[in-house]
């Protein structure tokens, strides 16, 4: 129990993964800095920014409905330390501690802290955090289709395996998935989902600064704003390594590092698209090459 404990809390979960993801966000900043000609936040701003959001106020709508105010931020939360312990530990050599269908349960994992977003910003009756919530929700509906469809790829590729430390030692032992046709298909459409379910540019329609005042964030302050800022830091660093687990053949820094290069170029080269080209773009093109995936894995290639 208490080894359970320490890993959820300390390593491989909580405090691991928010060290990381806070690196990674500061990363983020600093490339994005000097991409406009600036020269960026020190290392330890985020950090700073963490603690300083942490002793602030926090605020309540009247209108809202407090119990579902309060508690949607630490899902949120739990999901995402829960969802990067099973991932860290497939690719640490922790076999004993994943089972046959984790890669199902991660899946779900991570598609709680929108859900908690969402619950969060509709029971703050602010209009535009309800305008938040309906882009959210159809952003979701549209980037989870074909990301389902993905994930069929290396269940098909490795014969049935529905474990994540599985899904490591088969690619160590017969090669990664994207050297392969319909592996290098399957992460390409996993990065676009990636991006979107962090919701950044150009998916960040959701929160749209410029255009609904932070949207699903706009009532929220102090602790649980830093609460849900620290788990899209987290995603930050789980959605990634669960790319490169079930397509890449296992966590190594290098490959991580291309992904979170590849999330800051694509913040920084393209617009805030609107939620209808989003889902457009995600129903038509992606969910057809997701298929096409699906079937040239069911094909051998």
């Amino acid at each position: 129990m208490i080894k359970y404990l320490f890993n959820f809390i300390v390593f491989p979960g909580f405090l691991f993964t928010a060290v990381i993801g806070l690196a990674a966000s500061w990363i983020d900043r600093k490339v994005t800095a000097r991409v406009q000609w600036r020269v960026g936040p020190p290392w330890y701003q985020p950090f700073v920014d963490l603690v300083k959001l942490s002793i602030k106020e926090i605020t309540v709508p009247k209108s809202a409905s407090k119990p579902l105010f309060f508690f949607s931020p630490l899902i949120g939360l739990s999901a995402v330390i829960l969802a990067s312990t099973f991932i860290w530990l497939a690719n640490m050599g922790s076999w004993s501690v994943g089972f046959s269908g984790d890669i199902i349960v991660v899946l779900y994992l991570l598609t709680i802290p929108a859900i908690a977003l969402m619950l969060g910003a509709s029971a703050s009756g602010n209009p535009l955090a309800s305008l938040g919530v309906s882009r959210e929700m159809k952003l979701m509906l549209a980037y989870e289709l074909p990301f389902i469809i993905i994930l069929t790829v290396p269940i098909i590729k490795s014969g049935g395996i529905l474990r994540l430390a599985d899904l490591v030692l088969f690619q160590e032992a017969n090669g990664a998935f994207v050297t392969s046709i319909s592996g290098v298909l399957a992460i390409l459409v996993g990065i676009f989902c990636m991006q979107a379910k962090l919701g950044l540019v150009p998916f960040d329609m959701g929160e749209a600064e410029t255009e609904i005042m932070a949207g699903v964030y706009i009532e929220y302050s102090g602790m649980l704003l830093a609460i849900f800022k620290l788990t899209k830091t987290m995603m930050l660093v789980a959605m990634p390594v669960f790319l490169v687990t079930i397509f890449w053949g296992g966590f190594s820094i290098w490959k991580y590092v291309i992904l979170l290069v590849v999330i800051i170029l694509m913040r920084n080269t393209n617009p805030r698209v609107r939620i209808d080209q989003a889902m457009r773009f995600f129903w038509g093109k992606m969910t057809f090459i997701a298929a096409m995936a699906a079937l040239l894995a069911v094909m051998g290639m």
